[in-house]
């Protein structure tokens, strides 16, 4: 855990200048560890897959699927303001003062993705 930690940081330092942003992904990370991850070195929280596959054929059980509202729900969670953005980095939405429109998950689920979050009485369910 404390290399990928590592890792993130001292690539956000290395990097500067050339890659503005480092992604984490929370359907390998799990969505606890991605939100960690939002306080070292990390700017950019990975969106839904549909049909993700690669990760959990590799025997990760953290599904392939969270909301844009549960997205927001993480990252506000971490003290950061959530914002939408393209393939290239346009910034579409800013979720500064509202949500997302709140959306059935796709794929059914066993466990709630967010549960951790009721350690953090801040963090807007």
């Amino acid at each position: 855990e404390h290399e990928i930690d590592l890792m993130h940081a001292v690539s956000r330092i290395m990097l500067h200048g050339f890659i503005d942003n480092i992604q984490v992904s929370w359907t390998k990370l799990g969505a606890e560890r991605a939100r960690q991850m939002l306080s070292r070195g990390v700017n950019d929280l990975g969106g839904t897959l549909m049909n993700e596959s690669i990760s959990r054929a590799a025997g990760s059980q953290h599904g392939q699927e969270i909301t844009a509202l549960e997205l927001c729900r993480i990252i506000r969670s971490a003290g950061r303001v959530p914002v939408r953005r393209n393939t290239v980095y346009d910034t579409v939405d800013v979720f500064r003062d509202h949500d997302p429109e709140e959306v059935a998950p796709l794929v059914a689920r066993n466990s709630d993705p967010l549960g951790f979050l009721e350690m953090f009485p801040k963090a807007s369910r």
